[in-house]
């Protein structure tokens, strides 16, 4: 189908999330590119004084500091990359509050970490703090937190973290600018013949195949990262879109309709509950679990929790209430969920009936060993 029949999903959006990439804020030697930032404000301040809320992902950081510090490469190691962003967070974010207030708009900055909503009290707070900003009528301007985090706890890209604000604020829309206009069915840059698809129906092995490895020299995503927030924005009942951040007025354009960019579409309109989002994209994972086809079936398309009796295998060391992934028999993650069981005890029990556990462990705190409630599929 054509972008028409799907167009109300971004027209009638009021909470949109923008992520706008390094590429699209610095020049090609990495220094800001003051023209274009200005431009993004007024777009971002002209949404809100339509009345939308709005949340700006920001890149740059480091960008700036390689900027200010004349540096010509990017940094590659983690105390380098946090050196060089603690000089330049302050210069992105002086410039933006400048700019936003010459257009009336108050900004906060908010900087995040993966830890941050990994654990779930911070994970509600950092939700409701944004909320708040919001009901304000504040532009929260949000990036990671680049000068304390390393790399077990980093996003990697501002494309994940986009994907999971918007997750966290229930945002009817997010946007990803960036240096290309859109989702491709080759690279642009090497095939001219490559053909720009309009809307992405399904998220699919063709769709990840065609995605590549393009990045930028400053910025540190490249499709393959965009397509993977894209399936943590599809998969939580929220619309994304990929377009050209140096576009004349791509974000007004985008709101009312026009066909530009890649429209990914949300794999259900039914959004699921905050909790079951915090499990999918939000939680650490701390073990896996592998089904049969009959378990797999079940939790798929019968709204069934999972049962030991479907679980051939337990991989990590985890203890009961932590989150696990559940893999099907072909080595595919579709579902996370927390476990009843811990790891050693779910290893015994594995294969089993409900009615046999209390046998086998010598007690028995629950039939399931994940219960529908605190399951959420990823598709």
């Amino acid at each position: 189908m054509g972008r028409e029949t799907y167009q109300s999903l971004v027209t009638n959006a009021q909470k949109i999330v923008v992520k706008v990439g390094t590429s699209t804020l610095t020049h090609k030697n990495g220094k800001l590119n003051l023209e274009q930032i200005e431009r993004l404000v007024r777009q971002l301040s002209d949404l809100r004084n339509q009345g939308k809320d709005v949340v700006l992902v920001s890149s740059g950081a480091i960008g700036a500091g390689m900027g200010k510090l004349n540096l010509e490469e990017r940094p590659k190691t983690i105390p380098e990359k946090q050196a060089v962003a603690a000089v330049g967070q302050g210069i992105l974010l002086h410039i933006y509050e400048k700019i936003f207030a010459e257009y009336g708009q108050a900004t906060a900055q908010l900087l995040l970490t993966k830890a941050d909503l990994e654990h779930r009290q911070r994970f509600l707070n950092a939700r409701n703090t944004l909320l708040t900003l919001l009901q304000l009528g504040v532009i929260p301007i949000v990036n990671e937190n680049d000068t304390v985090a390393f790399e077990e706890i980093k996003f990697g890209d501002n494309d994940t973290l986009a994907a999971l604000v918007g997750t966290l604020i229930d945002a009817d829309l997010v946007i990803l600018l960036t240096d290309i206009d859109g989702f491709y069915d080759g690279d642009p840059r090497k095939n001219p013949d490559a053909k720009r698809i309009s809307v992405v129906e399904t998220i699919d092995e063709t769709i990840e195949g065609l995605a590549g490895n393009v990045g930028s020299k400053f910025g540190s995503g490249g499709m393959i990262t965009k397509i993977s927030a894209a399936s943590i924005t599809v998969n939580a009942g929220i619309p994304m879109m990929i377009a050209h951040g140096a576009e004349e007025r791509i974000l007004r354009r985008l709101t009312e309709g026009e066909d530009i960019g890649t429209l990914f579409l949300p794999v259900d309109h039914m959004k699921p509950h905050l909790r079951k989002k915090w499990i999918a994209f939000g939680s650490h994972v701390d073990g896996k679990v592998v089904v049969d086809d009959g378990a797999r079936e079940a939790l798929m398309h019968k709204g069934k929790s999972l049962l030991p009796s479907g679980i051939v295998a337990v991989e990590g060391n985890f203890a009961a209430g932590d989150v696990v992934a559940i893999f099907d028999a072909q080595g595919k993650e579709f579902a996370r969920g927390i476990s009843n069981y811990g790891n050693a005890e779910l290893q015994k029990i594995k294969g089993q009936k409900s009615k046999d556990i209390c046998p086998i462990l010598g007690y028995k705190d629950f039939d399931e060993a994940i219960h529908r409630d605190n399951l959420s599929l990823i598709l």
